[in-house]
């Protein structure tokens, strides 16, 4: 069952509802007053210049955004504030990304603001002010157990859950987070419907995309105002130059499209990112079997209660909305150790591995290394994620 159920069975709750400006959270803001927790509104000003963030139907973190929430916390009927994380946001989210792809990995700035800004900086503020809990409106369920303990599961709904980015929240965070629309098997259109019910104008509000610090979606000229410009090899397998780019940020593991390449391969098939090396800026390309893994390292590992013992099996996701691969994962000193069942590919350097056990989530970490596999070697097709 949900963590925070109706009253009087827990009582009434001070739930601080974190509202972005779209539909969920306010329809998650919505709800949790409707349980009869004594809610009050927040919206998080994360851009010291919001102009500079999206806009219109992409957006997010935008002026438009904090009148739309505070719109939705009038006819809702409850406070409304607006604080600013704008310095946090930057150096924790924002910094990061930029250092993770100058260092040739591929970051996900959602899990990071997720761990660094809401259920941290955000949740830290809250307790501090008398709270009990942060609500925000993440598809994901919390459940609490007998003893009292509480565990992060998927939503009721797969299609619309969101527990990958939230797999970096440890017990004590889970203990004061509220998800009203984890239990929901429902439509996004019957989301809306619902806020259209309730008389919120966010109803029709388009859904943000990509990354909401970027304002015009181009994630190559973002960096490469802030790292430079500097024109570098992209080598095949053999070391033989096919090309040259503008920079090795510019490129993900496992990347087709964008290449440039002016020398065609061998068997004329596509290839793909396989490394890339920040030291001398070099971008590797190769088939796409070459892509395969077998076995990855992650660190900074962070769980969702105790951390697994001993060697297990799971299912792991690799990627938001990314498809669950079977796995055996053992913790390893600081580290994560993750064995793929068949090879997987797609995987990059900086991204987080989620472990689950049925639609718990054990945990999460960020990749370090892959080991690769090879074409004779494979028993098993590999997996796309």
């Amino acid at each position: 069952m949900n963590d925070f159920p109706h009253p009087p069975e827990r009582g009434r709750l001070r739930v601080l509802a974190a509202m972005s400006g779209g539909v969920d959270s306010a329809v998650a803001a919505a709800r949790a007053a409707e349980a009869g927790h004594d809610v009050t509104g927040v919206h998080l000003a994360l851009s010291a210049n919001p102009q500079s963030f999206r806009t219109g139907a992409r957006g997010c973190c935008t002026v438009e955004d904090s009148r739309d929430a505070r719109r939705a916390a009038d006819v809702i009927g409850i406070p409304f504030y607006v604080w600013d994380l704008a310095e946090r946001f930057r150096e924790d989210v924002v910094a990061d990304f930029v250092a993770e792809y100058a260092a040739g990995r591929t970051p996900n700035p959602c899990l990071r603001c997720n761990e660094k800004i809401k259920f941290a900086a955000l949740l830290d503020k809250a307790l501090a002010l008398g709270f009990d809990a942060v609500c925000t409106g993440h598809y994901a369920t919390v459940v609490t157990r007998e003893d009292g303990s509480r565990e992060l599961h998927r939503a009721s709904d797969a299609a619309k859950d969101q527990s990958y980015v939230l797999g970096v929240l440890d017990e004590r965070q889970l203990a004061h987070a509220m998800f009203p629309l984890g239990d929901t098997l429902t439509t996004k259109d019957e989301i809306r419907a619902e806020a259209a019910r309730r008389g919120l104008a966010v109803a029709k509000k388009p859904d943000s995309h990509d990354i909401c610090f970027i304002a015009d979606g181009d994630t190559q000229g973002f960096l490469a105002k802030r790292l430079g410009s500097a024109e570098g090899a992209i080598v095949d397998e053999s070391g033989g130059q096919v090309g040259t780019h503008e920079g090795a940020f510019g490129f993900t593991i496992g990347q087709r499209k964008g290449l440039r390449l002016g020398v065609p391969a061998d068997d004329g098939k596509p290839r793909y990112v396989l490394d890339i090396s920040p030291v001398d800026n070099t971008v590797t390309v190769g088939p796409a079997e070459a892509l395969d893994v077998t076995a990855l390292t992650a660190i900074r590992p962070r769980w969702c209660g105790a951390p697994p013992a001993g060697a297990a099996a799971y299912t792991a996701q690799l990627r938001a909305h990314g498809e669950d691969v079977p796995v055996t994962a053992e913790v390893v000193g600081d580290e994560l150790h993750v064995r793929f069942t068949a090879p997987v590919r797609g995987i990059a350097p900086g991204q987080a591995v989620v472990l689950y056990d049925g639609t718990r989530v054990v945990g999460s970490a960020t990749i370090a290394t892959t080991d690769r596999a090879t074409a004779r070697s494979q028993e098993k097709p590999p997996v796309t994620v």
